[in-house]
């Protein structure tokens, strides 16, 4: 489960993000001390910043460079003051990202997966998503469970990450074929069913039975 520090100084806007997110899977916080978002932050240790330009005492291309000193932790702009200087300004700080007021949750949704998938999936750098006893090593492709252990070819590691990513929801065929897209190989409705044939097998081999679900003319879900 990824973590989310929204610093946004509107409670209605940082409220409404943070349910919408939450229901999405991802664990979100919203800065409480606008003296000390860096402090709050690094309590936190997220694996993306939500950040308005506009807050109280610092503004926040101030604590972007603040959080650029200790950390590489993507960070996205959110704001009103959406004119070319600003963004410019804000990618210049140390933005991986810029998402003008109002904005769509479902584009806010897309746009922090995006950056997400861009700063964490198969980076070369260690990556743990753990669900239970499951254990999901994003960088060796691997998943363990207890001692066991076994490893997974790329379209099964992302399916199996989008279905821990998204735990306790069904995932439709279509969002896992998209998802398997992007390793930039042809996947239809055909190669989609053989490799969660071959996933589910392979959890099997390693204890974990049924840990995958079929949710007749839905999609998938993990137990």
């Amino acid at each position: 489960m990824y973590r989310i520090f929204i610093a946004e100084d509107d409670p209605a806007i940082a409220d409404t993000i943070r349910l919408h997110l939450s229901n999405w899977g991802y664990a979100v916080k919203c800065a409480q001390d606008f003296h000390n978002i860096l402090e709050e932050l690094i309590g936190f240790d997220p694996q993306l910043v939500l950040l308005d330009i506009k807050l109280p005492f610092f503004d926040g291309y101030y604590w972007c460079g603040e959080i650029r000193k200790v950390s590489k932790v993507p960070v996205v702009f959110i704001s009103s003051a959406c004119d070319n200087m600003n963004v410019i300004m804000a990618m210049n700080m140390g933005g991986d990202d810029f998402i003008a007021k109002p904005f769509d949750l479902s584009v806010l949704t897309a746009k922090i997966s995006a950056v997400l998938r861009r700063a964490y999936s198969f980076s070369g750098t260690s990556d743990i998503i753990t669900h239970g006893s499951v254990i999901l090593d994003i960088s060796a492709a691997s998943v363990s469970n207890g001692e066991n252990r076994t490893e997974l070819t790329r379209n099964e590691l992302r399916i199996l990450q989008t279905l821990i990513e998204n735990a306790g929801r069904i995932i439709s065929r279509e969002t896992l074929m998209q998802r398997l897209w992007e390793t930039d190989c042809f996947v239809d409705e055909n190669t989609l069913t053989v490799n969660v044939s071959r996933l589910r097998k392979k959890l099997e081999e390693i204890g974990l039975e049924n840990y995958i679900t079929t949710k007749v003319g839905m999609g998938y879900t993990i137990r």
